[in-house]
């Protein structure tokens, strides 16, 4: 699933192309996505300029003079721009159609994804529980060790809790505590204000190295113009398991975590 630096990277390659373009209609191909798209979405953003492109969590909010959508990329999905003229493929399901003979076009060979529409897309209910944005200044250690107090879940279960801190992933998570030196086991209420530090630190650089690398290339990835991530060749633990770590040359090993694979360094993770 494209995590919060996919998301991002796409609203960045995206965002100075169409932000100001005015929308021709929209074309639905299939409607049947996680949600409905709007039947009468071609004429409630026809006419329409795009006013900005932002991202909350996982999230794109397209916002248009009047209203806007909120989009979502599902396990697989892509956000593409291409030449009106492009032929859609099979999982084409919705294109947003712009006046400079260019299309937004969605791809979502399982359908998770949605388009919806929403008079105000950034108070959209689906955003309401979301917790604290990780690159925000308002992260730091300080918030993350207050989280943390009374909590006895794991400290990797918690930064994933997108209820507390939203967009970090189970690939960012793993890294994120190899980087602060944090084994994923350890209960939340054990950490200390410096390692509460040292591990907001941590998220922060993850995720925008990230970003700055163009995200991962798990699960065909793809950014706004069609090209692959290559964050996944920077991995320090995570899909390393029985490879000697990058630092001390210790075997990374591999556990579960309910239904997730954390990914650790028995020598660098010490506690």
């Amino acid at each position: 699933m494209p995590e919060l630096p996919e998301v991002e990277t796409v609203r960045r390659g995206l965002a100075p192309h169409i932000v100001g373009q005015r929308l021709r209609g929209a074309r639905v191909r299939h409607p049947m996505l996680r949600w409905p798209v709007a039947p009468e979405l071609d004429r409630l953003v026809k006419g329409q300029r795009i006013t900005a492109l932002e991202r909350r969590g996982k999230y794109l909010l397209l916002h248009l003079e009047h209203g806007g959508l909120l989009l979502h990329l599902g396990m697989s999905g892509s956000l593409r721009l291409v030449d009106i003229r492009t032929p859609p493929e099979k999982h084409d399901h919705v294109d947003l159609l712009l006046d400079n003979g260019r299309t937004l076009r969605l791809r979502d060979p399982r359908r998770f994804g949605a388009v919806l529409w929403s008079e105000t897309p950034a108070a959209h209910p689906l955003l309401a529980g979301l917790g604290i944005e990780p690159l925000s200044r308002g992260f730091d250690g300080e918030v993350l060790y207050r989280l943390c107090r009374g909590r006895t879940t794991a400290i990797k279960h918690l930064i994933m809790d997108a209820h507390l801190i939203v967009g970090v992933g189970n690939i960012y998570a793993n890294e994120a505590l190899f980087q602060a030196g944090i084994r994923p086991t350890l209960r939340a209420d054990r950490l200390s204000r410096p390692r509460c530090q040292r591990l907001a630190a941590a998220i922060k650089d993850t995720l925008r190295r990230a970003i700055k690398a163009g995200g991962s290339s798990l699960r065909d990835f793809v950014n706004g113009h069609g090209e692959p991530g290559y964050f996944q060749q920077r991995y320090f633990v995570y899909g390393r398991a029985g490879q000697p770590c990058r630092r001390c040359g210790a075997t990374i090993r591999l556990l579960r975590q309910g239904n997730r694979a954390s990914y650790f360094c028995p020598n660098c993770q010490k506690g």
